[in-house]
């Protein structure tokens, strides 16, 4: 079994396409469930956020299982194939692993270091747990990840010296230094961006914040926690008129904020300027709406191509250095780990051994003194650890060398192991064997 990643960002797609196959709370939930139920998938989450959707997966076969993935991301972005395979990538086992541990870290982010990934990764593997498409490989992979992405951010200043999707998209704003202090803003949203937007403003010295949510429960939620004020979405228009800055960040599936409901909203006030941060995918604001008077408008894309050169320098070398670390600490515990099967039933099998042979002297002797048969015992036992002891712990120093797991298929060949023993050790260990493609 290995790990296998068939995903879409940023990073290779355009922000057009990305929107396409952008993910509300069910789609998350049935994409997981679609893939899992894939042939040769064992296993199975999906990362999905404001600039990528990644399929995780456990599987037996690389050819099949890459082809069934890829579909369904082709189906839901309602593309052509030929249209949407050259934006999809791969990642394989090894390289799958070391792909999720540079998200995890926040390298692969549209802002270099953000922290918000941390939580998006652990979202993953919470809904694949609730799901049931998480097993124990799985489990284990994203566990460890966020152990690394933690260790990147407290070892190095990563996400201190990169912005955040809302600090950068701000700083594109004319007057970044003010876009936000002293002025009236409003935040569209409730989730996790929509707090980390709210918890920005409150903290540049926004005046007025207002909080608008489908769910006046959960806007009020949020509200409370900055002394911002919570407005039901049916108040959108009233709050715009009086906004100087508007964040949204919704996952919904259409437009929230169109030119005429903006232009309507704005009748009064046009000349004031209105500075608006759509961090939403698909978007939440109509492009056309930047085309009003004093309406300035920053999305994804605007903010994908203000971010692409921009680096951390030696911070992002030192989180590499942690992850190169990590990576190989990791294959190299699972190298060992998928050999403890047959070691197991090897000496499983010795043990039997032993005790037959035992059984078959006592018929034999059945008036051996009980010390002698003690001790005779103990010797076979030694006789059988000494003569396993060098082939065990070579085979488990030979794990982390090229062709680590034909050592460990030839030492259960040459002893006859059986398989369902080596299996029934596997099950409860639940660590996958690495195996070609």
């Amino acid at each position: 079994m290995s790990v296998l990643v068939v995903g879409i960002s940023h990073n290779s797609a355009p922000v057009a396409l990305l929107e396409r196959v952008a993910l509300d709370d069910d789609g998350v939930q049935k994409l997981m469930a679609d893939a899992a139920a894939c042939d040769h998938v064992a296993e199975a989450t999906v990362i999905a956020t404001c600039n990528r959707v990644e399929i995780y997966t456990e599987v037996d076969r690389f050819h099949g299982s890459v082809e069934s993935l890829s579909r369904l991301l082709v189906d839901r972005a309602g593309a052509t194939t030929e249209a949407m395979l050259p934006h999809l990538y791969v990642h394989y086992d090894d390289g799958a692993i070391s792909h999720l541990f540079q998200v995890a870290a926040g390298l692969d982010s549209m802002a270099v270091g953000e922290g918000q990934i941390l939580g998006q990764t652990r979202e993953a593997l919470r809904r694949g747990q609730e799901l049931g498409t998480v097993g124990p490989a799985l489990n284990t992979l994203f566990q460890q990840a966020l152990r690394v992405g933690k260790r990147s951010r407290a070892e190095t200043a990563i996400d201190q010296v990169a912005p955040t999707l809302v600090s950068a998209a701000l700083d594109q704003l004319d007057g970044a230094s003010d876009a936000v202090q002293g002025k009236d803003v409003v935040v569209i949203g409730a989730g996790a961006m929509a707090g980390l937007a709210t918890a920005t403003v409150a903290r540049m010295g926004a005046g007025r914040v207002a909080v608008v949510n489908r769910s006046l429960d959960r806007a009020r939620r949020l509200a409370s926690q900055y002394d911002a004020r919570a407005v039901a979405m049916t108040g959108l228009a009233e709050a715009l008129a009086d906004a100087d800055v508007l964040i949204t960040c919704t996952g919904s599936s259409g437009t929230l904020v169109s030119r005429d409901l903006l232009a309507t909203a704005r009748a009064g006030v046009a000349d004031r300027p209105l500075a608006i941060v759509d961090l939403a995918l698909p978007h939440d604001v109509d492009p056309d709406a930047a085309d009003l008077p004093g309406v300035t408008l920053v999305g994804l894309a605007q903010l994908a191509e203000a971010l692409h050169d921009g680096t951390s320098g030696a911070e992002v070398l030192e989180v590499r250095r942690i992850l190169g670390e990590e990576v190989t600490a990791f294959l190299a515990a699972r190298r060992q780990a998928s050999v403890t099967p047959t070691v197991v039933a090897l000496r499983s099998m010795a043990t039997s051994v032993v005790d037959a042979e035992m059984t078959r002297l006592e018929s034999r002797l059945p008036d051996l003194d009980e010390q002698v048969r003690a001790e005779i015992r103990h010797a076979v036992r030694r006789v059988a650890d000494k003569l396993l002891h060098e082939p065990t712990v070579r085979v488990k120093e030979l794990a982390n060398e090229q062709g680590a797991v034909s050592y460990a298929a030839a030492l259960a060949e040459l002893f006859a192991l059986d398989p369902e023993a080596v299996d029934a050790v596997t099950r409860p260990i639940g660590v996958p064997e690495e195996g070609a493609p």
